[in-house]
């Protein structure tokens, strides 16, 4: 059996829990309450699109090449009162 490695971003949503999107596999988005189970639901969402993959024998895309945050500098809004 082959080991695949997938790049999972975690996104803390405001209501609470984590939304999980797998870049390298289109449409690949799943949630979980806690970091535990968003790990889980990940770890489900991608072997269910690989086996879907492999049911069509198609060839699982290979995983993103690069990960960075981007700093980006923004000027303060100034604010008009009335």
């Amino acid at each position: 059996m082959k080991i695949h490695h997938y790049t999972a971003i975690f996104q803390k949503e405001p209501e609470g829990g984590y939304t999980v999107v797998v870049p390298a596999l289109e449409g690949c988005v799943t949630y979980g309450e806690t970091i535990e189970k968003a790990v889980e639901a990940a770890r489900e969402a991608i072997e269910s699109y690989l086996g879907s993959l492999a049911k069509d024998k198609l060839t699982p895309p290979l995983d993103v090449d690069f990960v960075s945050a981007i700093d980006v500098k923004t000027k303060p809004h100034s604010a008009s009162y009335v």
